[in-house]
């Protein structure tokens, strides 16, 4: 079991990485900035392409810190249970689905783990990552969310003085997330289409959670922040896809609509949308009897007039410094219980659309809905298939059903 403590705050921590794109490599570069007592002993990925070309990314910017050997390089679906045996620390940053399993796995191990954004994509999933949290705790050791904004000084000064009374009661939470286009990968003509959908996993719902799972839920972590993570009590919503139209969309939809209501009155109106050519914003409002905050500009205007003056954060590095400097300290860090109610919002804001419904959180959480292939390999059936022409089976409002 890796050590809680780790003495002076020089000894080498070792860390691993699982899921070797874009944001997992991120993640291991602002945990070797963050401490320059670590290294990167062991990587995995399903896909040799992306492990080669992240561990030659990241040896450029940190040279023999990355110190991943061939036999530390461990590619296929049992890649993870390799690294995790590697290392003291384990950086998840995978599609989704895989999320929940391979945080059971590392906390199991008695290892620190640091587990990206979204981290369920249903609510069996929400369900493990909680008991995951719970074991950890128990175990003393840290959990630290890729949900980021809850380590910028700047929001965190923020929040503080919202949370104190600057703009009085909370009435009502606007939270939007518009965009352009988010990338699709190219079908080539050698892959399964479980290789296609894992490499374009952004566009399919069973990895990705669809818009609320990718980015609103930043936002609505922010909101659930605010609302001292206290959980809605039901959400209704709309959406639909008008522009990310074809098969090379997946069955993701381009633009989402939801409203949740609170047991005290307070309302959060959550509106995301990627789509070229339109208006783009992404913006936290929280609306007080005495005041009104706006987070991501650090700047509160009523009955108190305050702007954040101090220096900016790169929240990415400061996420994983909390964590590193938890794991030295013995003082763990556990981000369970936001983690797992955060990514519920997201699949209730997902599934209020999908289906036109009122979807309550008792009934969210208590779902039995397992979205999964039958079996994980590259030549396996996943949970969405294409047509004769292509297109995916979309849901459809008054229609499809949440169970």
């Amino acid at each position: 079991m890796a050590r809680a403590v780790h003495a002076q705050g020089t000894e080498i921590l070792k860390i691993g990485l699982v899921g070797c794109g874009g944001r997992g490599t991120g993640a291991a570069a602002d945990a070797l900035q963050a401490d320059p007592h670590t290294k990167l002993v062991a990587m995995g990925d399903i896909f040799r392409d992306r492990l080669q070309a992240s561990r030659k990314n990241l040896q450029t910017l940190f040279g023999d810190r990355v110190d991943v050997p061939e036999e530390r390089a461990f590619l296929g679906w049992d890649a993870y249970r390799h690294v995790i045996e590697c290392s003291d620390v384990v950086l998840l940053a995978l599609p989704t689905f895989f999320h929940p399993h391979y945080l059971k796995a590392a906390v199991e191990a008695g290892k620190h783990v640091f587990c990206e954004k979204i981290h369920a994509v249903d609510a069996p999933g929400v369900r493990m990552v909680l008991e995951a949290a719970e074991l950890a705790q128990k175990k003393g050791l840290s959990v630290v969310s890729g949900l980021a904004w809850r380590y910028d000084t700047g929001v965190q000064e923020t929040m503080k003085r919202v949370h104190d009374g600057a703009i009085g009661q909370i009435v009502a939470i606007e939270e939007i997330c518009n965009t352009g286009f988010l990338r699709s990968v190219p079908r080539r003509p050698e892959w399964t289409e479980m290789e296609y959908q894992l490499r374009d996993w952004y566009n399919f719902f069973w990895l990705a959670c669809d818009l609320p799972g990718l980015n609103m839920v930043h936002n609505l972590d922010k909101a659930a922040w605010a609302m001292h993570d206290e959980p809605p009590v039901r959400c209704w919503g709309m959406g639909g896809r008008q522009s990310r139209v074809g098969p090379q969309y997946g069955d993701a939809w381009d633009h989402f609509a939801a409203v949740f209501e609170y047991a005290n009155g307070v309302k959060l109106f959550g509106y995301c949308r990627q789509q070229d050519g339109t208006a783009t914003e992404i913006a936290d409002r929280f609306y007080g009897t005495e005041g009104r905050c706006d987070l991501l500009r650090n700047r509160i205007v009523g009955k108190v007039n305050w702007q954040y003056q101090g220096p900016p954060c790169n929240r990415f590095v400061q996420e994983q410094a909390a964590l590193l400097q938890s794991i030295r300290t013995g003082k763990p860090i556990n981000n369970g219980l936001y983690m797992a109610r955060s990514s519920l919002m997201a699949i209730m804001m997902t599934w209020a659309g999908y289906t036109g419904q009122v979807i309550t959180w008792e009934q969210a959480m208590a779902s039995k809905r397992v979205v999964a292939p039958q079996r994980l390999a590259l030549d396996a059936d996943p949970p969405t298939q294409p047509d004769a022409q292509g297109n995916y089976p979309m849901p459809t409002p008054g229609v499809t059903r949440f169970e």
